[in-house]
């Protein structure tokens, strides 16, 4: 049996250890994840989705506050394992746990490309074709641990972030149990520091628009939906839209047509906005919201 430590926290995390479970040859002998969290109004302590799913298989579930804490360490090194698969955790590991066993790593996208916080979201704001999941063994920097194994797959052109994220995250669970199998015929490859990029933690004040570009704005929406969303400086959220056309020269904001849906112009492009929410409101319909404010062909959307 390969005796595996997993450590992650959210849904992403939680379907990569359930295809550990389900592998007959890999036994995972404990997790550690985050602590509860108070949740929506009422702040209900809730369990993260890692905890829920090992708790359901009688396995041993660790949430220390810190994991670089002394302690925290102490049980770490106390328990035998093989490898260790670290998976959206949100902790950083320290270099005792490092050194302890093969910590394993996938991270969703083409490393060294896109280290960091937000690597889905950031391929489709560049409106990339392509990215994938990178199993990688772990070291004391941020995503700079040598390559093991690359998985690919692509982008295709309206897919927006929830979709996406599905697709890597079964990509990641099938990586995982590859990499874990065959680990002693896979040789670990250094990154090129060169071709190196990095992406930010994402804020709700990135969803903030001008109607610049428009293909700009359609892969904002496509990156950052369901969260922060996008909305434009009157705090009105663009909540569905399609790229029209991304080269013909407008009036930036102008209503050029309203069909079941509205057409706004932007200095380069066209969007086509079919559903909105206005702040402290429940999304609607456009019409529903240009017929309120008595908005007409050629007036700006505002």
């Amino acid at each position: 049996m390969i005796k595996t430590i997993f450590m992650g926290t959210p849904d992403y995390a939680e379907k990569i250890l359930q295809k550990m479970l389900d592998d007959e040859q890999i036994e995972v002998v404990a997790v550690f994840t985050q602590p509860d969290k108070p949740v929506g109004r009422k702040k209900v302590l809730t369990p993260p989705p890692v905890k829920v799913l090992a708790e359901e298989n009688s396995i041993e579930v660790y949430q220390p506050n810190r994991l670089r804490d002394e302690e925290s360490i102490k049980e770490v090194l106390a328990i035998e394992c093989d490898y260790i698969v670290v998976a959206a955790y949100g902790q950083i590991l320290p270099k005792e746990i490092l050194e302890y066993a093969p910590c394993i790593n996938l991270h969703a996208s083409i490393l060294p490309k896109y280290r960091g916080a937000s690597p889905i979201q950031q391929a489709l704001l560049n409106g990339d074709k392509e990215t994938g999941v990178t199993a990688m063994l772990m070291d004391v920097g941020l995503d700079t641990g040598d390559i093991i194994k690359i998985f690919t797959c692509k982008i295709d052109p309206d897919e927006l972030a929830p979709q996406l994220f599905q697709k890597l995250t079964h990509i990641a669970a099938d990586l995982t149990v590859d990499v874990l199998k065959n680990y002693k015929n896979y040789t670990p490859v250094p990154q090129d520091e060169t071709q190196a990029t990095h992406c930010k933690k994402i804020t709700k004040e990135d969803g903030l628009v001008t109607f610049d570009d428009a293909k700009k704005v359609y892969n904002k929406y496509r990156a950052f939906t369901p969260w922060p969303g996008i909305y434009i400086k009157s705090g009105l959220k663009l909540k569905k839209m399609r790229l029209k056309d991304d080269s013909s020269s407008n009036e930036a904001g102008k209503i050029l047509s309203i069909t079941d849906s509205i057409d706004i112009g932007c200095s380069k492009g066209i969007l086509s906005i079919s559903k909105v929410q206005p702040p402290s409101k429940k999304e609607m319909d456009v019409l529903a919201y240009i017929n309120g404010k008595r908005f007409k062909v050629a007036d700006t959307l505002s």
